[in-house]
């Protein structure tokens, strides 16, 4: 984590994507990646998988196939997926 001095000598994070100093970081780990942010829209922009079709970041459950990751099943048949639904 990234760390910035205080005027009181206490030690703050710095986050990771938009550089605020902050009391209340929050620590995001993913696969091997680590990072260190102020708010968790910061989180997602950062660490957040990203449509393979639209570009949207991925942040609830997603549908994959043969390791490409979709927002939706509507974009995964955009690409000629045609097994994958999306839960009803």
């Amino acid at each position: 984590m990234s760390i910035a001095p205080t005027d009181s000598g206490t030690t703050k994070g710095v986050c990771d994507v938009c550089g605020n100093v902050y009391d209340k970081m929050i620590v995001v780990t993913r696969g091997g990646a680590v990072g260190t942010f102020d708010s968790f829209e910061c989180a997602i922009h950062a660490m957040a998988p990203e449509c393979e079709h639209c570009g949207c970041r991925v942040i609830g459950h997603g549908v994959e196939a043969d390791g490409r990751i979709f927002c939706c099943a509507n974009c995964a048949r955009q690409t000629g997926e045609t097994e994958l639904t999306d839960r009803v």
